[in-house]
């Protein structure tokens, strides 16, 4: 007999926080929050739960979705994604925003049609369709203080999917399980066996985050909390714990009836930091006496008794050479002018110099993917000539516009620079650059090492390795993780950088 299958934690790693599932059939759909990157709510599809691959977003064009000046971790919370009667629904908050919106779609890879905006001023919408034929809201707010890291409230109310807009009377229906729990949120709403269950998240998204559910016979309420709440925390488990911070969850159930809960937790390393961000987690959930049991959640294991579904793997290295930038590259805040291009020099990334630097609440010339392991490698090749003073152009780790590293080619030579709170130093400089120039960094834990060449294979270090551990939340605030990536900027916006490829690959046998 073969041993059974098993799958590792997480699922989607590096930045994908609050994940929403919906099943379609035999298809699952997940979306995750993006903040202040564009495009916005990346798509996944699997058939299995384990292995995903992206479809695209669904706010991939600027008039969808308005992040200019956006602050860090202030744009987009907390999707859910929700399919009926052939149509997918997203609902979102764009916090520093106009607020709730909708979008929908027949194909989850998209075209998702422009937001309809929505009443409401609090986060974490979510939408339920009961089996009458009604279809509900649900939403956190400020309980009394107008700041959501108070007491909050989840509020119920109808939703007209004729119109898409909220309507009736608005119902109370849960102030948390914790006498003065903060940030009751992340509220879903299903139907199991006849009774309404609520499941949301309190505690915070940092070490006390926590799954806890309620339910009712009415969906309007009165709703009777859990006396076991929370029915998932790994809070009592300790800062040295290998996943931490687990909460904000989904449920969704297989054709063959299993109950599975997609979650946002994170793993810590070099200490009690993080600067992969909090990624989107899998745990099995069984029910008794009408109440949701789940996890722990674990690095390693059982997989759902679905069929193995593998997805082809996407290539380490990109060429280039397709039409349009794959889905997993991002770029910060809405871009409103075409300022990269696959076609100018065909088989490279051309990116025109802006004004703009990875330093302004802006849209720099920086096209970037998340940092998804604790040790990786991302290199590039990369041909440019500073001609002005302040023309740069090379690789960057960015958490935000306050904390990054650049490695750049510059008038001045190639200089490796460490912004912390908003202050820059210069970690390490050469003098002696060419026009085509190889660059890279490594990790190892919270250990960076930048390096280039000026010819292929003929590595060199770039400085001493640096401590990476401003590069998160942690220290940082917010909630986004790193991105890798690609930049230039300066005052001369007909000049350009062009990279022939970037590769970023796993190191020590991390998958």
């Amino acid at each position: 007999m073969s041993a059974p299958k098993r799958f590792r934690n997480p699922i989607l790693p590096g930045m994908n926080p609050d994940p929403s599932i919906c099943r379609v059939g035999g298809d699952f759909y997940l979306v995750t929050s993006t903040f202040e990157w564009f495009p916005g709510l990346p798509v996944f599809h699997s058939r299995d739960l384990v292995h995903w691959r992206q479809l695209g977003h669904v706010l991939d064009r600027p008039s969808q979705l308005y992040l200019d000046g956006i602050r860090p971790s202030a744009g987009l919370y907390a999707p859910t994604i929700r399919h009926h009667d052939g149509t997918f629904y997203v609902v979102c908050t764009l916090v520093d925003g106009l607020g709730h919106f909708v979008v929908t779609a027949t194909d989850p890879a998209g075209p998702w049609s422009e937001p309809t905006w929505l009443e409401g001023k609090g986060i974490d919408p979510s939408l339920f369709f009961d089996d009458d034929g009604r279809v509900w809201f649900t939403e956190t707010r400020p309980k009394t203080t107008g700041e959501l890291n108070d007491e909050c409230q989840i509020l119920l109310r109808e939703f007209d999917t004729a119109a898409l807009r909220t309507t009736g009377p608005e119902h109370v229906i849960w102030e948390g399980a914790v006498r003065q729990a903060i940030w009751p949120e992340a509220p879903h709403l299903y139907k199991v066996d006849g009774r309404y269950v609520l499941v949301t998240a309190e505690g915070g998204t940092f070490h006390d985050h926590a799954v806890v559910v309620a339910r009712s016979d009415a969906v309007t309420g009165p709703y009777e909390g859990n006396p076991r709440n929370p029915v998932l925390t790994h809070r009592h488990l300790g800062r040295d714990h290998p996943i931490v911070g687990t909460g904000h969850a989904d449920l969704v159930d297989t054709p063959d009836g299993e109950w599975w809960m997609v979650l946002l937790a994170w793993r810590p390393y070099g200490g009690y930091y993080c600067n992969l961000g909090r990624e989107t987690f899998l745990t099995p959930v069984r029910w008794e006496d009408g109440w949701p049991v789940a996890g722990p959640v674990e690095a390693v294991h059982a997989a759902p008794s679905l069929p193995e579904h593998r997805w082809p793997a996407a290539p380490a290295c990109d060429h280039f050479d397709a039409p349009d930038l794959a889905p997993y590259w991002n770029m910060l805040r809405t871009p409103r002018e075409q300022w990269w291009s696959l076609t100018d020099r065909p088989g490279h990334l051309r990116l025109r110099l802006r004004r703009h630097t990875l330093a302004d609440l802006a849209n720099p010339s920086f096209v970037g993917r998340r940092q998804q392991h604790m040790d990786f490698a991302a290199y590039a090749a990369m041909e440019f000539t500073p001609e002005h003073e302040g023309d740069q152009a090379g690789l960057a780790l960015v958490l935000n516009h306050e904390f990054h590293v650049v490695l750049a080619s510059t008038a001045q030579g190639l200089r490796l620079v460490r912004r912390e709170q908003g202050r820059d130093t210069v970690l390490a400089e050469h003098t002696s650059v060419p026009h085509r120039l190889w660059l890279g960094f490594e990790a190892h834990g919270q250990e960076y090492q930048a390096r280039f060449a000026t010819r292929p294979g003929a590595w060199e270090p770039l400085g001493e390795p640096f401590d990476g551990r401003f590069l998160n939340t942690q220290t940082a605030g917010g909630f986004t993780g790193v991105y890798v990536g690609m930049f230039a900027s300066g005052p001369a916006p007909e000049r350009f950088a062009d990279f022939d490829w970037f590769e970023y690959s796993p190191l020590d046998g991390e998958p």
